[in-house]
């Protein structure tokens, strides 16, 4: 009973002096690196809230209305592209892993056996989609008036042998409808979660150089808490750089 009561003890001074710290994720890579560290928080006075999202837009509007501290699930082109529509200034603060784009299809082994006319999904936010044509560009299947503009289009595409059929849907969604298309364009992340293996699955994949770092993210006013630095340092850490390339095999790389 002793021993009880001065565990009791230990976690209610612990609760009475930690600072606590919320951060919007989606659930795969984002919330499950976020749970790794939070124990390191812990033991540095931080409680770290993870608050799970399955979009790409309510995270940042959460943070932006100081209703969350922090999220960590973008990469800086998709933020440039939010603060400019939404006019909100949120900033990155630190810069975490890399989720390769891949395109990947149930009916199709290789990209060169895609018929003519074959239906191609690809997200529909700004860069993403984008992303996903300079993809395909690099990959030879199409050429883009401008083969560096991460915010192409489908009305940017110059050539098209095969005749593509570009359907644009939200990134989140894109999964549940691969077995219905004959390529998907998809994020790391939901690939995860839909159990594909972009190291083996993904027809064509970014590679080292893509500059999409999926980044921390917050408000200025607080882009330099402690809070926000001991996050960032449990981010940086040896340790989250060896689960990252033991959990993820390849298909999520450090950035750091």
């Amino acid at each position: 009973m002793k021993k009880l009561l001065v565990a009791f003890a230990a976690v209610a001074a612990f609760s009475a002096h930690a600072d606590t710290l919320t951060v919007a994720a989606t659930p795969v890579p984002h919330a499950e690196i976020l749970e790794f560290v939070k124990p390191a928080l812990a033991k540095d006075g931080v409680d770290l809230k993870v608050k799970v999202f399955t979009d790409y837009i309510q995270p940042n509007v959460q943070v932006a209305e100081k209703r969350l501290d922090a999220n960590f699930f973008q990469h800086q082109p998709y933020l440039d592209e939010f603060n400019k529509a939404k006019g909100t200034d949120l900033v990155a603060v630190a810069g975490v892993h890399l989720e390769p784009l891949g395109a990947y299809s149930s009916k199709y082994k290789a990209l060169t056996e895609l018929p003519g006319g074959a239906n191609v999904v690809i997200p529909n936010d700004a860069t993403n989609g984008g992303r996903a044509l300079l993809l395909l560009a690099k990959a030879g299947l199409i050429k883009l008036k401008d083969s560096n503009n991460i915010l192409s289009t489908v009305k940017d595409i110059t050539e098209n042998t095969k005749d593509l059929k570009f359907r644009e849907l939200e990134a989140a969604t894109i999964p549940r409808v691969l077995t219905q298309v004959d390529l998907a364009l998809i994020n790391t992340n939901y690939a995860l979660e839909a159990k594909l293996d972009p190291s083996k699955d993904a027809l064509v994949i970014e590679g080292n150089d893509s500059p999409y770092v999926n980044i921390l993210v917050a408000r200025p006013d607080d882009k330099d808490s402690e809070d926000m630095k001991k996050l960032i340092a449990a981010l940086h850490s040896p340790e989250v750089k060896a689960f990252i390339l033991e959990k993820y095999k390849g298909a999520v790389l450090p950035a750091f």
